[in-house]
């Protein structure tokens, strides 16, 4: 059977799994969020300057 650092490696290799799926996890909604956020600030910048160039001619 098993020994006890076996145990202790899968263990190991369990927690590390689970972190970094945890992470992906969390960095892909953080990183689409971003994208999301810097997108639809250079739409409001454009917009407003469209207006700005409208207004003045």
């Amino acid at each position: 059977m098993f020994e006890f650092s076996q145990y202790l490696g899968f263990l190991l290799f369990l927690t590390i799994l689970t972190i970094g799926f945890w992470l992906m996890f969390f960095l892909v909604g953080f990183v689409s969020y971003w994208v999301g956020g810097a997108t639809w600030e250079a739409y409001k910048e454009r917009r407003d300057k469209k207006k700005e160039e409208q207004q003045t001619v």
